[in-house]
């Protein structure tokens, strides 16, 4: 073993050995228990960064913690390949999106595989080989033939420059995020996934995700959003034949009397009927309709109505009738796009009846107060009691749940409407208008309508000779790919020209995993030994949408046959993981401009931060690694300064997995310190006599025991910080012992297996230098004996007038008064004492002695 650590030498040589003996290839095993670990696969940007080290690292210690345990591990990598970002890049730089996605996907690979991770790249895809995307389609067919795909109009975020329909994250201030264009609400036929049917069940089965954060299963909770209400129909006056009645689903028809209006979305049938005759109601829709469809984006955006001159007869007081609006903060794809505004008790319809003066009558009041002019509406929650001063619940103080439950009876009973409970979750559209996606499988006949491609011509693959010259999508001016024969009547047909959501391809990868090269989307063998996955690790920005849409195509792939029931639920652990920051370094040009900077551009010092030329460099504290703020760090050059289990140990060591680490350079070297440290430590007991002895026997045992006991246990319960502390401090007791050379190299191969999770290329040179058989990556993992456990010492605190001043082990059964002698005699409280007399010694068994002098 050489004296010097070099990890440059022994991270290339451990990990040629462990591709050679296979040893992170996936076996099913029937005779051992599995375990599928995965963590969420990364966007094929070009560069890794230290986040992803953290990611990947977070999942490399469990997979091989778990292999070491006698399991079968499943621990696969892909890449989520298809998106906007690579026909930005073809539309901004030239070239191609497959070629610009699968160029980075080189690079990254070649980023991540000095890491040492365990994982199995005999299985690595990417969600744009056609080998992939070829069984999405297939299962799109599966579940169209099932009722769970259909098409419908929808309204949708439009952009008129780019001429593609927007998520509504690529909505921002009511643009389009690349072309800075207003963005308009356009009806469009769209298809969508059926996964409203399944809100219900989606919801009921959080309950049973007890190994998921709670935090991510309300957020879950929150969005399907589960309420119950009232639905019930407006009698009108003066409305277009056909609207003899206006439906309005509400969660609070307590508040029923305090209505001094309805309103409509600018996209409901009545505003349609009424735009086609009337220019000046035309425009205002046309106005309205430019604007996000998302409630967030409603909420904030000024509230705008138009009076439609329709009225509408209120159910409880019919001589009494209210206006109705086309209001623009109102969603057609929520309740039924109609709504009764009362302004009292909802701010928006505040602000609402503010503009157009309409009346403000309170329904409730707090308890004990007095109606009077409001400033704002008044809007308590609904478990809080408050004085009911008009309407269906008058002079009775009640919750909100309580009156609700009221108002829901007195509608029954009186015949004009019915409690429903609702969910928030719409149904998924999954209609992208461009190219870079999974083509959907399906040609428009002019005579047949919709024909389902046939599975013996899937994959329908994307044309690559396509130009991103023009706004809009390449495959709508593609004739020789688009123009086609019908499948069932070989009549002149048209291919459908939208592709996939990407959440459509993130929503199964793990499930491919299991039989990636299948012709068929998985194979029951396959996917009953593996799944589920075990323990899936991601980002919390992942913890609505990815997730839930996850667990929907679980359910629809448990339908049409390609999961077992029991993968319903596709994910039995989630761990969310912490961002990796760092200070953000900048100047400013001479227009005052903000110019950022790389760490590796900037000096550092006790002082401040200056460039390599002098310039003063403003510090701006500790945030999320960005690449526009350019404080990322570059793994690569970590790894060539002080190697991948630096690296790794540091992601893991600083702080809980779940909150965020800052990267420090002053933190990466005193981790290769201590590292170099541990090896000089094994290349000094490799060189012991083999014939030394020592007292300490015994004690390094016993330290021995305790240390695979605390990083077992540390591991286990994802407390990797704590694993390595308790490392820290094995290391620093087999320094200082004393024992018989095979206890201390006994001592040393344990402390290289229970490093090897985090640190595996130092393991496997430990393993090795102190005598392991095979490689450390394949020994079973070290076991406590629980005898060495059992500690017949214990270690008493010694306070001297209530201040600490010394400790003492003695024996558990000491008698008190043996105690209080080897007390005043340690030569520390001798010191303190100083001749004084001691008035009183109070030893309490197990815990403190309190000298009293």
């Amino acid at each position: 073993m050489s004296s010097r650590y070099e990890p440059s030498v022994i991270e290339t040589k451990w990990q040629s050995a462990w591709d050679e003996a296979g040893v992170f290839t996936a076996k099913a095993d029937p005779a051992k228990p599995k375990y599928y670990v995965l963590e969420m696969f990364p966007y094929p940007s070009g560069r890794i960064h230290m986040g992803h080290v953290r990611n990947y690292t977070m999942g490399d210690v469990v997979a091989r913690y778990k292999a070491s345990c006698g399991f079968s591990v499943l621990h696969p990598m892909g890449w989520d390949a298809f998106g906007m970002p690579a026909e930005n890049a073809a539309m901004e730089r030239g070239g191609h999106p497959r070629d610009w996605t699968y160029g980075n996907i080189a690079d990254m690979k070649a980023q991540m595989k000095p890491l040492g991770l365990s994982i199995d790249w005999s299985r690595e895809f990417a969600t744009c080989d056609p080998e992939y995307y070829g069984q999405q389609q297939a299962m799109f067919l599966d579940m169209l033939e099932k009722g769970l795909v259909y098409r419908k109009a929808a309204v949708v975020n439009w952009d008129p420059v780019d001429m593609t329909v927007l998520a509504n994250e690529q909505v921002i201030d009511g643009k389009g995020w690349r072309s800075g264009a207003a963005v308009e609400r356009r009806e469009l036929t769209q298809w969508f996934f059926r996964i409203s049917d399944m809100a219900g069940d989606l919801l009921d089965s959080l309950d049973g995700l007890t190994h998921w954060p709670e935090k991510v299963r309300l957020m879950q909770a929150n969005w399907i959003g589960k309420s119950r209400g009232l639905q019930f129909a407006f009698e009108t006056v003066g409305a277009p034949e056909g609207f003899d009645r206006l439906e309005v689903y509400t969660t609070r028809p307590d508040t029923l009397m305090g209505a001094s209006f309805a309103g409509i979305s600018p996209d409901h049938p009545l505003a349609k009927a009424l735009e086609a005759q009337d220019p000046k109601i035309a425009a205002f829709v046309a106005e309205a309709r430019r604007g996000g469809t998302t409630e967030e984006a409603l909420q904030t955006a000024e509230k705008l109505g138009m009076d439609t001159g329709i009225r509408v007869k209120h159910p409880l007081d019919p001589a009494r009738e209210l206006p109705v609006y086309i209001a623009n903060f109102i969603l057609m794809d929520y309740g039924t796009g109609a709504i009764f505004g009362c302004p009292a008790h909802d701010q928006r319809d505040f602000e609402f009846a503010s503009k157009y003066g309409l009346p403000i009558p309170s329904v409730f009041v707090a308890e004990g107060a007095q109606e009077a002019p409001l400033a704002e509406a008044f809007t308590p929650a609904k478990s809080e009691p408050v004085q009911y001063i008009r309407g269906v619940v008058t002079n009775r103080v009640m919750t909100g749940d309580e009156a609700l439950a009221e108002a829901i009876k007195l509608a029954e009973d009186k015949g004009f409407g019915q409690g429903v409970t609702k969910f928030r979750l719409r149904d998924w559209g999954l209609s992208r208008q461009r190219y870079w996606g999974c083509p959907i499988p399906v040609v428009h006949c002019p005579a047949c309508g919709v024909v389902p491609e046939k599975k013996e011509n899937l994959p329908v693959e994307l044309p690559y000779d396509v130009s991103f010259d023009k706004p809009g999508n390449p495959l709508d001016r593609h004739p020789s790919w688009r123009d086609v024969a019908c499948p069932n009547c070989g009549a002149a047909a048209k291919r459908e020209t939208d592709t996939m959501d990407t959440f459509v391809d993130s929503s199964w990868y793990y499930a491919r995993f299991t039989s990636p090269r299948a012709q068929t989307p998985t194979v029951a063998a396959d996917a009953d030994y593996w799944m589920n996955v075990d323990q899936y690790i991601g980002g919390i920005e992942h913890a609505i949408l990815h997730l839930l849409y996850s667990r929907f195509f679980a359910r629809a792939m448990n339908e049409t046959g390609h999961l077992p029931a029991r993968s319903r639920e596709p994910f039995e652990a989630l761990f969310t993981q912490g961002m990796v920051t760092h200070e953000i370094y900048k100047t400013t040009d001479d227009k005052g401009r903000p110019v950022w900077h790389l760490p590796e551009e900037v000096i550092r010092t006790d002082e401040g931060a200056t460039l390599k030329d002098g310039t003063p460099v403003e510090i701006i504290p500790s945030a999320k690694m960005s690449k526009s703020k350019k404080n990322v760090v570059d793994p690569m050059n970590i790894i060539a300064a002080y190697g991948a289990d630096t690296a790794r140990w540091f992601v893991m060591s600083d702080s809980p997995p779940e909150r965020d680490v800052e990267w420090t350079a002053a933190g990466a070297e005193a981790t290769h310190k201590h590292l170099s440290r541990v090896w000089s430590l094994c290349s000094r007991i490799g060189t012991m006599p083999a014939d030394h002895t020592g007292p300490g026997d015994t004690d390094l045992r016993k330290a021995t025991a305790r240390a695979v006991e605390e990083v077992t246990r540390s591991i286990e319960s994802f407390a990797f910080n704590k694993a390595i502390a308790g490392l820290y401090a094995f290391t620093n007791t087999i320094a200082k012992a004393d024992a018989s050379t095979p206890v201390m190299k006994e001592a040393m191969r344990t402390l290289g297996q229970l490093m090897s999770p985090m640190t595996p290329h130092i393991a496997e040179s430990i393993w090795a230098y102190q005598g392991g058989q095979g490689l450390c990556a394949r020994a079973p993992w070290p076991k406590a004996d629980p005898a060495l456990l059992v500690d017949d010492t214990v270690t008493l605190p010694i306070q001297i007038n209530g201040k600490r001043r010394a400790e003492i082990s003695v024996a558990k059964d000491l008698p008190a008064p043996e105690v209080e002698k080897l007390a005043l005699a340690h030569e520390d409280v001798v010191k303190f004492l100083a001749g004084n007399p001691v008035k009183k010694i109070i030893v309490v068994p197990g815990r403190i002695i309190n000298v009293v002098a």
